[in-house]
């Protein structure tokens, strides 16, 4: 196999094995989070970028005007069609999208499986590029302050990201952060113990909750007017 096809398959067997048996209930929690939450930050009128979007849960259930889904899992494409256009290729290369014709990119869970902070550093430029003046990035990930050595637990985590450093590269990259919480989600809300989803509603209803359970990071940039 090419180096692109080995690495497209290594991707499909690893979310296979980690996400097989529990994607029905995946896709139910992210069907709570777009809808109460993340809507807040994306317009129904809006056209939205899924960077990273590995099996698509949130390009399934965001709704938004136009939406693309961007990963290098084949798989990707088939569990968007329909809802989003898939992009395959290399995040921190070129993407095949006007400058300013997006309003929002979301990644969660990605910028750490990337293999360097240029390939970062590099992707947030596209972001730049691709968004809109006044277009919005919102950025979800672990934070290595509070997972502590569970971060490393996945093995294809490979740049660890704090909070503050996540902040520190959009802004080095041409984007203003807006707002940056340390702690918003537990580190998986989709893992082993199923929590019922009325209990992931309330979760995200209670932000005095979110230091006390939170390990994820939740920062929010824009591109300057």
């Amino acid at each position: 196999m090419a180096p692109m096809q080995d690495k497209s398959q290594a991707l499909q067997d690893e979310y296979h094995r980690r996400f097989g048996e529990r994607a029905e209930y995946r896709d139910a929690v992210w069907k709570v989070l777009c809808r109460e939450f993340f809507s807040r930050y994306v317009p129904e009128s809006a056209t939205v970028l899924d960077l990273g979007a590995g099996w698509g849960e949130f390009s399934r259930n965001v709704v938004a005007r136009d939406k693309y889904a961007m990963d290098l899992n084949p798989e990707t494409g088939r569990r968007v069609a329909g809802f989003a256009r898939f992009l395959q290729q290399d995040c921190s290369q070129p993407w095949p999208l006007e400058e300013a014709s997006l309003d929002v990119v979301f990644t969660s869970n990605f910028l750490e499986h990337l293999p360097s902070k240029e390939a970062i550093g590099a992707t947030l430029r596209e972001c730049r590029r691709c968004l809109k003046p006044g277009g919005t990035m919102v950025c979800l990930g672990p934070n290595i302050r509070y997972t502590g050595g569970a971060y490393w637990d996945f093995w294809d985590h490979y740049i660890p990201i704090s909070h503050v450093s996540m902040a520190e590269a959009l802004e080095l990259n041409g984007l203003e952060v807006r707002e940056n919480i340390a702690r918003f989600l537990p580190f998986t809300m989709s893992g082993n113990r199923q929590t019922p989803l009325f209990m992931v509603r309330a979760y995200l209803r209670l932000p005095f909750a979110w230091p006390l359970f939170g390990q994820q990071f939740l920062v929010v940039a824009n591109k300057a007017p």
